[in-house]
C-alpha cells in the first residue's frame, strides 16, 4: 500500500499556525494563482504544489478539520471531533500490553480507533521504550507519562492527507438596480441580466472528471497509510478522494465546480417599494461548490428622480407657485398628485414656504395594505411685475392701505 510523506499545511501556505481563516484564505487565493495548472501547462511540480495548497486549504479553512488537524497532527473524515479530542487529551498506565485512560485506542496490536474506522498497524512496535520513557517522565516529576508519548507522535508534525472536499454553500449577490419613478409607486416587472457562479456542466459541480484507469498514488485502494513515529495509520487517499479511480480537474471550472454565467432575470417591483429596499430572491445567489447549496440574491432598489415630485417614504413633496392675490385672499387651486389633478385650499394671508398637506394622496404602502402617505405642498408665492402705469398706482394704494413694516420683527431680534 502506497504511504503519503508528512506535510505541514502551515508551512505549505506560508502561515504561522496562529493564522486567521481569512489570512489562510487570501495566502492560499495567492499561491493558487501562482501554481494553477493552467497558468504553468504542462508543468508537472507546478501541479502537485497546487494540489498540495489545495489539499491545505481544504483542511485549514474548515474549522472542524482544523482542529482535528490541529490535536492530531493529521485529518481524516474517519475521525470524529470527539475522538480526536480524546487522542489529544490520552494518558494513564498499561494493561496487557494495551493502554488503558486513552479514549478510543485499541486494547492490544491493532485494532479500530474509538470505533471511527481508522485502522492503527502496531505489528513490529517495541513497547518497551515507551515504558521505559514513562516511567522516567514519572520519576523525573514530569508527571507525563503517556500524555507526553502519545504527543510527541501524534502532534509533533503536521498531517498527512487531504479528506475529500466537502460542499460548500455558494455566496449571495448583490445587486443595485435603478428603478423608474412611476414604476416603484405603480409596482412592475424589472427585467435584468445578474453575473453569477452556476454548477459547472462538464463536471455536474464535483469539480474533477473520472478517466480510465486507477488511482496512481494508492493503486486503486482509495486508501494510504500514514506514519506517525513508529505508529500507521491508513487514511483516505487524498489524490482520488477515496474513490480508486484516476481522477483529474475539471478543465472547464478548475476543480471549483462552478462556473461564470450570465443569465436574464425578473424582479416582480411591488407597488410602493421605496428606495434603499432590498429584495431577496432565495437560491439566486452563486451556485455551492462540491453540492453545496447556492446562495441567495438582493436586489438593492434605487429609485430615479421624478422633474416635480420628490419622494420620502410614502409621502410625496412638491413645490407650487401662487400668486399674491390668491396668497392674500385665499383661493382654490388645482395641484398635481401621482393620481392626477386635485383641488388644494389656499387660505388667506399665506405665506411663501408654508406647507399645506393633502392627505392621503401619496404612495401606497409596500408593507402596510390600504395605508397611503400624504401629498405635502409647498406654497412659493410669486409677486407681479407692474406692466403699466395703472398697476403701479393700484400697488402703491395698496401699500398706503397696509402700512406695516415686513422687518420689524427682525430688527428687534437683532
Amino acid at each position: 500500500m502506497a504511504t503519503t510523506t508528512k506535510k505541514d499545511y502551515y508551512e505549505i501556505l506560508g502561515v504561522k499556525k496562529s493564522a486567521s481563516a481569512e489570512e489562510i484564505r487570501k495566502a492560499f487565493r495567492k499561491l493558487a494563482r501562482k501554481y494553477h495548472p493552467d497558468v504553468n501547462p504542462g508543468d508537472k511540480s507546478a501541479e502537485e504544489k497546487f494540489k498540495s495548497l489545495s489539499e491545505a486549504n481544504d483542511v485549514l479553512s474548515d474549522p472542524k478539520k482544523r482542529k482535528i488537524y490541529d490535536q492530531l497532527g493529521f485529518y481524516s473524515d474517519n475521525i470524529d471531533p470527539a475522538t480526536a479530542d480524546a487522542y489529544a487529551r490520552a494518558g494513564g498506565g498499561t494493561s496487557g500490553g494495551g493502554f488503558q485512560g486513552a479514549a478510543g485506542f485499541p486494547g492490544g496490536s491493532t485494532g479500530q480507533a474509538g470505533g471511527q474506522g481508522v485502522p492503527f498497524d502496531f505489528s513490529g512496535f517495541d513497547f518497551s521504550d515507551l515504558m521505559d520513557n514513562a516511567g522516567q517522565s514519572r520519576r523525573s516529576g514530569g508527571g507525563g507519562g503517556f500524555r507526553d508519548i502519545f504527543s510527541g507522535i501524534f502532534g509533533g508534525g503536521r498531517g498527512a492527507a487531504a479528506a475529500e472536499t466537502g460542499p460548500e454553500p455558494g455566496s449571495d449577490l448583490e445587486y443595485q438596480v435603478n428603478v423608474p419613478f412611476w414604476t416603484a409607486i405603480r409596482g412592475g416587472v424589472m427585467r435584468l441580466n445578474i453575473t453569477r457562479q452556476d454548477v459547472c456542466s462538464n463536471c455536474h459541480g464535483q469539480g474533477y472528471i473520472e478517466a480510465p484507469g486507477k488511482c496512481s498514488e494508492c493503486n486503486g485502494t482509495g486508501q494510504v497509510t500514514q506514519t506517525g513515529g513508529r505508529m500507521k495509520f491508513n487514511v483516505q487517499c487524498p489524490s482520488c478522494q477515496g474513490t480508486g479511480k484516476n481522477i483529474s480537474t475539471c478543465p472547464s471550472c478548475h476543480g471549483e465546480g462552478t462556473v461564470s454565467r450570465t443569465e436574464p432575470l425578473e424582479v416582480r417591483i411591488k407597488a410602493g417599494t421605496r428606495d434603499g429596499q432590498r429584495i431577496r430572491l432565495a437560491g439566486k445567489g452563486n451556485a455551492g461548490s462540491h453540492g453545496g447549496a447556492a446562495g441567495d440574491l438582493y436586489v438593492i432598489i434605487r429609485i430615479d428622480p421624478h422633474p416635480v415630485f420628490r419622494r420620502d417614504g410614502d409621502d410625496i413633496y412638491l413645490t407650487v407657485p401662487v400668486s399674491a392675490t390668491e396668497a392674500a385672499l385665499g383661493a382654490k387651486i388645482e395641484v398635481p398628485t401621482i393620481d392626477g389633478r386635485a383641488l388644494l385650499k389656499i387660505p388667506p394671508g399665506t405665506q411663501s414656504g408654508q406647507k399645506l398637506r393633502l392627505r392621503e394622496k401619496g404612495v401606497p404602502s409596500a408593507t402596510r395594505e390600504g395605508v397611503r402617505g400624504d401629498e405635502i405642498v409647498e406654497i412659493n408665492v410669486t409677486v407681479p411685475m407692474p406692466r403699466d402705469e395703472r398697476t403701479k398706482e393700484l400697488l402703491k394704494e395698496l401699500a398706503k392701505l397696509n402700512p406695516e413694516d415686513p422687518r420689524e420683527e427682525l430688527w428687534k431680534r437683532v
